[in-house]
């Protein structure tokens, strides 16, 4: 349902041209200056400033070029009807910037609406339609929208009455007070509407049916004088909708490497030799953490002020000497950043202690590696601990599971028995011998998940999901379990385990371990597990 504007307020999102021109006869409690407030024309739909040529657009964006050229040929000649363009690419690699900037040079009006200011489907609509209708909300008109729009389709209607007005307002057939003036200096008759960060959309609770209708913007509206470009962090394949969509001409900005980074910064900086020695110290290793050019700019400012700190003079002649010396007193700050900056805290060792503690962690881990070594294939943590789960299961009778495999932690925890007689140790001696004879035994399905998640919640390390890194054990079950099924498969396929008939009375397939206890003991010995406590033969 879609209404004029009420009193209700509503958060800005976009720029100053998305605002409202006030009202005829604004309210008596308003301050003076609101009443001076101009209408807002189609001149307010481009970005001021001086006029930008396409060699100084170029050279504004080192390591920029091709995409540059790619977007101005995509977007045509003067008032050519074009397909919508999707800009994608990491964090801070530009793309806004050298939209914005493009829209600049050529002089063209557009709509630029950020879905991370514009954090709900409702702002999103409104803020469209308040800079296409030219208003400004602003405390004399109550910051009120110029339409209350909540439903995509209510939104679509006055979407496209709102367009076909300020696309007649551009041609010069409709005359009102936002007419285009005669020292305008906007080019041509179409509009193009700009989506920035359309990745946060999927997060919405109505991400359904809005990024299919931002998507399929163009062929709902089908006007020849609108152009659409959505700007993202992820690709297009990472977008899904039911109702399918014309696949945008997509344009790629990918990350920075070590030179083009160091002609960003250098770029105001073009004959400072002190600068480029300063690079030449910080920016290789900041290079290995991280490649946003907003995160190293933080950083980069306060170390070149310290890299300055023994100069007398910034212009002093910097010869080897003087490079030895700017860099010991450099280098303790160069440490600290890299560690305060990009690494969390609760990360770095704070004490004594703390650092006895990775100390003793690096060292389970090389013996946890070199234990994997033996092993001769890689295997990961989950089937490993399959594969000590069945060779128990085979070795174990199932009637000791409750003793071995309790809540308490194994044999060792249990309460000691009495001295048993030498009668009963040869009893003892001769089942073992039985069940050698006899071989590993089989058991069931059920029996195997019981044994392998009593064994996977009292682990301390899962190397292969988080480097080796502590984790507790509900954190570690959620890592492990999902994926028991698929690596039953595997250790059968590859011969660990052989998979037997169904029992008759139970009427469930069974399996059997096929691996010695050599090569147990060796899987155990890599993920530092005490296989022998829960042997029935120790």
């Amino acid at each position: 349902m879609c209404e004029e504007g009420t009193p209700k307020s509503s958060r800005r999102s976009a720029r100053l041209s998305s605002g409202a021109s006030p009202d005829p006869k604004p309210p008596a409690t308003a301050p003076p200056n609101a009443s001076k407030l101009q209408p807002l024309s189609v001149d307010d739909l481009m970005l001021h400033g001086e006029p930008l040529s396409l060699d100084g657009l170029i050279a504004s964006f080192p390591a920029r070029r091709s995409q540059i050229l790619e977007l101005i040929s995509l977007l045509g000649p003067l008032d050519s009807p074009m397909m919508p363009l999707f800009v994608y690419g990491g964090a801070s690699t530009g793309k806004t910037s050298v939209v914005l900037q493009i829209f600049r040079h050529l002089n063209r009006p557009f709509i630029y609406c950020s879905l991370i200011t514009c954090y709900s489907p409702r702002i999103l609509f409104e803020s469209v339609l308040n800079q296409l209708l030219l208003h400004r909300a602003c405390e004399s008109s109550r910051y009120a929208s110029a339409k209350r729009c909540e439903r995509p389709s209510d939104f679509v209607n006055l979407l496209r009455e709102a367009l076909g007005n300020l696309v007649n307002t551009l041609k010069g057939n409709v005359k009102s007070e936002s007419t285009k003036s005669k020292t305008s200096r906007v080019n041509g008759n179409m509009i193009y509407l700009i989506f920035d960060h359309v990745e946060v959309a999927r997060e919405w609770d109505m991400s359904s049916s809005v990024v299919p209708l931002l998507l399929n913007l163009h062929q709902i509206l089908n006007m020849t004088e609108v152009g659409l470009i959505f700007i993202s962090r992820a690709s297009l394949d990472t977008f899904h909708s039911d109702t399918g969509f014309a696949e945008p001409f997509q344009v790629y900005f990918p990350a920075y490497n070590e030179e083009e980074l160091r002609s960003i910064f250098m770029k105001d900086r073009a004959k400072s030799k002190l600068y480029n020695a300063f690079l030449d110290l910080v920016l290789p290793p900041f290079y290995r953490i991280t490649r946003r050019v907003d995160e190293l700019s933080v950083v980069f400012t306060p170390l070149f002020k310290k890299y300055c700190e023994p100069l007398d003079d910034v212009g002093t002649a910097l010869s080897e000497e003087v490079k030895r010396k700017l860099f010991s007193h450099l280098q303790p700050y160069i440490t600290m950043y890299m560690q305060t900056t990009f690494f969390s805290s609760e990360h770095l060792p704070n004490d004594t202690s703390a650092m006895k503690n990775e100390i003793v962690k690096k060292k389970k881990i090389a013996a946890k590696k070199e234990a994997s070594e033996e092993i001769g294939f890689h295997m990961s943590t989950s089937a490993r601990y399959l594969l000590i789960s069945a060779f128990l299961a085979s070795r174990n009778p199932a009637t000791l599971d409750a003793s071995l495999f309790d809540s308490t932690g194994g044999l060792d925890n249990r309460k000691r028995k009495r001295k048993v007689s030498e009668k009963s140790m040869e009893k003892k001696e001769t089942k073992e011998q039985e069940l050698l004879m006899k071989g590993p035994g089989t058991f069931p399905l059920e029996r195997l998940l019981a044994i392998y998640q009593c064994l996977t919640s009292v682990i301390d390390y899962a190397s292969d999901y988080e480097n080796a890194d502590s984790m507790d054990a509900e954190v570690c079950n959620n890592v492990l379990l999902p994926n028991i099924h698929l690596q039953l498969s595997s250790l059968c396929s590859a011969n660990f385990i052989s998979k037997g008939g169904s029992c008759p009375l139970e009427g469930s397939t069974r399996y059997r371990s096929t691996i010695s206890e050599d090569m147990a003991l060796k899987v155990a010995r890599s993920l530092d597990f005490p296989l022998f406590k829960y042997m029935y033969r120790s």
